[in-house]
């Protein structure tokens, strides 16, 4: 299937090491309720994600799913947090990351992953965002 170009982000962002590995954050203020950045690589079907082994998936609408392994695709380094300061909207086989509040300089960008993947790959070994490692 084909890759969606990636809406560009206006905010200056970089990745630097975290306490759940690496992660994205910002180099500059970033307002509440600005569109950040777009999670994006190859879109594939449900069944061929089962087949790619690691990470960087995020599952879409009508069975696809994105292959965002891309090192290109910078959004790929952001983790999850029980209190985020992003949130992820869809928008068919698209991804769009906004603030949800305002982000100061060297903040580190993080969305809920949800339930289930939190269930499935993070509760058993114990969750490393800032709210549970405090």
């Amino acid at each position: 299937m084909k890759q969606p170009y990636p809406r560009p982000t206006k905010y200056k962002l970089s990745v630097h090491k975290s306490v759940a590995g690496f992660g994205l954050f910002a180099d500059q203020s970033i307002p509440k309720k600005k569109f950040v950045i777009e999670y994006w690589g190859k879109i594939v079907t449900d069944k061929e994600a089962e087949k790619i082994v690691g990470k960087y998936l995020f599952q879409v609408e009508n069975g696809h799913t994105i292959a965002g392994g891309n090192r290109k695709n910078i959004a790929r380094y952001i983790n999850h947090s029980c209190r985020p300061n992003c949130e992820a909207t869809m928008d068919g086989d698209r991804v769009f990351i906004s603030s949800i509040k305002n982000i100061k300089p060297g903040d580190e960008l993080t969305y809920n992953y949800g339930k289930e993947y939190f269930d499935y790959h993070i509760k058993p070994h114990g969750c490393r965002c800032v709210k549970c490692t405090k």
